[in-house]
């Protein structure tokens, strides 16, 4: 048998194993994993109780074959999680789920709210152009808005930047007042030396004509057959137990079906030979190194260390893969009894917390990027869901800065002050707990030597059995169905021979954009 080696147990690599291993008996198939759980950046962490999310992902996706795949592993639920009007979590169908034989096995349907918090108020994101926003902005800064989106209709820019990007289709003030401050907190660098490529796939098809005809799409005729931007969705799907979940039973389906996944296995490097083919992988596991041979090796890790790792590499390309830039993350769950913040939408929640899923922080001098709250994901997320709220406080950062070398309680108390400078409760001594995660590399970014990403494309799609798969190991800001396509398409080049791999690089660069979270 011939054996394929994957390294990484997330979405891309999971879903690589498990495509190979329902659609051939003839491929050994070994998963390695350097952690204790399944899902990377998407994995589920449990804390006394209390489940965090690390990022926030919502299923959502235009891909069929994504949503039946998801169907299959978690069945998905047709009702919401509780009954909104009767606040009560124990309706039959979100205990027991459409799986008798595993009530957790479901795939809650849930509502999207995700907004701004800016000034101390709460717009819509993305904005909308309801009474509520113009009130909130008052109405000259409304006048400026529009007058500044004028103007970028009359003079576009040449987009040579994610500035330039954002400002072509809200214009330079709503830019300065929602974008600007956001995105060089997330990458730490200013928008206007970022390259626009990020916000093509974030935001494609999303500008306020987008949002227009979105708000006059609700009222009309025939909104059932809509098109909606992606951006703009109301609805999504979410395991009941976190995101972990898919991941979790994901692994346990690979195993039945004879795959290897070897957790706490870090791969260090991949070894090639004279014919530019890769032979094996470099493993370290209990501190010493082994050596794994096989036929096809389909990688998620991130690009920079794939390619450190690997023997014989031309000094140009391995110059670019040095040179890509990384933006790490750090959250910190912390439970309280209650919010401050006061529900004044007209969706009900346990306990009238506001409805958000997370929130965008836009304050100036609060360092907090966004803020989860865990109950509005899954109400399985929380021990005591009537007595306790559960928020996560997301921090963009880079590996071993102030943030990252903060031991937990200096980090958790500096988390905290902004939780109370932002209204959201009024001293430390409402914390009842605390947890910090940190997550390496979750954001690959646009910038330095990314300008040369093509280059390095080339390069690895030349080394005829390695495949690249991912958000990480592509370089790419994909989301899960992104990563899970990625993985669609190697497998579906392994079994038909196909050494051509643009279909793999090419997933996520159409026009169209299928949002996961």
């Amino acid at each position: 048998m011939k054996k394929a080696l994957i390294i990484g147990a997330g979405p891309a690599g999971l879903t690589a194993a498990y495509e190979l291993l329902e659609k051939t008996d003839d491929i050994e198939v070994t998963v390695f994993e350097e952690s204790e759980h399944m899902g990377g950046i998407s994995k589920t962490v449990t804390y006394k109780g209390n489940r965090m999310d690390m990022g926030g992902h919502r299923f959502f996706s235009k891909v069929p074959e994504v949503n039946e795949w998801w169907n299959k592993m978690l069945p998905m639920q047709a009702a919401p999680a509780y009954d909104y009007k009767t606040l009560d979590i124990k309706v039959p169908l979100a205990d027991k789920g459409p799986d008798p034989e595993n009530e957790d096995r479901t795939m809650l349907t849930r509502r999207r709210v995700s907004r701004i918090f800016f000034n101390r108020k709460f717009f819509d994101y993305p904005i909308s152009l309801k009474l509520e926003t113009i009130t909130n902005m008052g109405f000259i800064t409304t006048m400026q808005v529009g007058f500044s989106y004028l103007a970028s209709i009359i003079h576009k820019r040449k987009e040579n930047s994610l500035e330039d990007f954002y400002i072509n289709r809200f214009g330079k003030k709503l830019y300065s007042m929602f974008f600007e401050r956001y995105t060089e907190n997330l990458w730490g660098r200013h928008p206007s030396v970022i390259a626009p490529d990020w916000g093509s796939q974030r935001v494609k098809g999303l500008s306020i004509v987008a949002i227009v005809k979105d708000m006059f799409g609700k009222v009309l005729p025939g909104k059932e057959n809509r098109k909606v931007e992606t951006s703009l969705i109301e609805e999504f799907k979410y395991p009941k137990l976190g995101p972990g979940q898919l991941w979790d039973v994901t692994a346990s389906e690979i195993e039945k079906r004879g795959g290897k996944i070897l957790k706490n296995h870090q791969v260090v490097g991949v070894i090639k030979d004279e014919n530019n083919r890769l032979t094996g992988v470099r493993v370290i596991h209990d501190g010493k190194e082994e050596v794994f041979e096989g036929d096809y090796v389909i990688s998620s890790m991130p690009v920079k260390d794939l390619v450190a790792g690997m023997n014989d590499v031309p000094k140009q390309y391995a110059d670019i893969a040095a040179g890509l830039p990384y933006r790490d993350y750090i959250t910190l769950g912390v439970l309280v009894p209650k919010l401050l913040l006061q529900n004044k939408t007209k969706m009900k929640t346990i306990g009238n917390i506001i409805p958000d899923n997370w929130v965008y922080v836009h304050d100036k001098g609060i360092q907090m990027g966004r803020f989860q709250i865990y109950n509005n994901w899954s109400p399985y997320m929380v021990k005591d869901l009537e007595n306790t709220v559960w928020v996560g406080l997301e921090y963009f950062c880079y590996e071993n800065d102030e943030w990252w070398n903060m031991s937990e309680e200096e980090f958790a108390d500096f988390a905290i002050k902004d939780m109370i400078n932002l209204g959201l409760i009024a001293d430390r001594s409402e914390v009842l707990d605390y947890h910090e995660e940190k997550v390496k590399k979750a954001y690959p970014a646009y910038f330095d030597t990314y300008e040369h990403m093509d280059d390095l494309v080339e390069y690895l799609s030349g080394i005829e059995n390695l495949y690249c798969v991912g958000r990480n190991g592509q370089h790419r800001y994909n989301n899960l169905d992104h990563s899970m396509c990625t993985s669609f398409e190697t497998v579906k080049n392994i079994l038909d021979g196909t050494k051509d791999k643009s279909n793999i690089w090419s997933v996520n660069t159409e026009k169209e954009y299928h949002e996961t979270k």
